[in-house]
């Protein structure tokens, strides 16, 4: 006689699994863990890349800023060099307000009118 009994499908399917299908059940599990780990190593490169790209921009930038300062510094040599021997050898030396006289060209005021005159 043939028992009339009901299993649940998911139960039967699950038994049998576990009792015939150890290998590929292995091999279903080690294939998904391999590729949720492909997935987040894909994820981390690619966030490593974008901020290595924005390093290296950042290091460019930097570098530029760093030639226009070594640029400045040398200008700003110079001129101090200039403004040294012409206080030594030529002993020159700024000039005090008060000692300080303005010439006003005659003809600039018959051409402009007084105001170009204090």
């Amino acid at each position: 006689m043939i028992s009339c009994q009901k299993y649940s499908l998911i139960q039967l399917i699950g038994t049998d699994l576990i009792r015939n299908a150890k290998i590929p059940l292995i091999l279903l599990f080690t294939i998904l863990v391999s590729a949720i780990l492909v997935v987040t190593t894909t994820y981390q490169t690619r966030l490593l890349t974008a901020k290595r790209e924005l390093l290296i921009l950042e290091r460019n930038a930097l570098d530029i800023e760093w030639r226009n300062l070594i640029l400045e510094e040398k200008v700003l040599s110079a001129h101090h060099r200039i403004a040294t021997i012409a206080r030594k050898k030529l002993k020159m030396q700024y000039v005090d307000p008060e000692k300080e006289k303005i010439v006003i060209d005659q003809s600039l005021i018959h051409q402009y009118g007084n105001k170009y005159t204090p």
